[in-house]
């Protein structure tokens, strides 16, 4: 099986689309990375007290937290963990080629599976070891709606 740069990475995605989430499930698992799938912010930020991952993928317009909002609550207690922002309104965070809104990706949706290995190849070559796990008095604090931030990171894969 063809992995991002001959690895594999255990992975977390995030969309409140199920057919969504089986469908880059899948596509993940065909490279062979171990991916898990939640429905919500919420539901990630939870599983993120208990577990680890070497990605994240989110979509962004979600019901309730947005992706933006949960890659900037995430990155409050991991700054190093890679997230990438899998949108339909990708023109609305890259408008001059780089990502926002606390993420080191943008990927346009709908996306290719050599678009998704790019961009996971990208992100984490960049990666240099596995996020902390987070001290055992870390909370997650929620901030409230985060709109797009300046632009920070270079990503464009699609």
């Amino acid at each position: 099986m063809k992995t991002s740069g001959n690895q594999t990475y255990h992975i977390l995605i995030v969309d409140d689309e199920r057919s969504v989430r089986q469908s880059i499930k899948m596509l993940l698992e065909h490279d062979g990375h171990k991916a898990q799938t939640v429905g919500s912010g919420e539901a990630a930020l939870a599983l993120l007290e208990h577990q680890t991952f070497d990605l994240i993928i989110t979509d962004y317009s979600m019901e309730g937290m947005k992706g933006n909002q949960l890659a900037a609550t995430i990155k409050q207690v991991w700054p190093d963990q890679p997230i990438i922002m899998a949108t339909a309104y990708a023109a609305d965070f890259q408008p001059s080629g780089k990502p926002t809104g606390g993420v080191d990706c943008v990927l346009s949706k709908p996306f290719s599976m050599i678009e998704l290995r790019e961009a996971i190849a990208l992100v984490m070559s960049s990666k240099a070891a596995p996020p902390p796990a987070p001290a055992p008095s870390a909370t997650l604090a929620i901030p409230p709606e985060v709109p797009p931030p300046s632009n920070s990171g270079e990503c464009n894969p699609g």
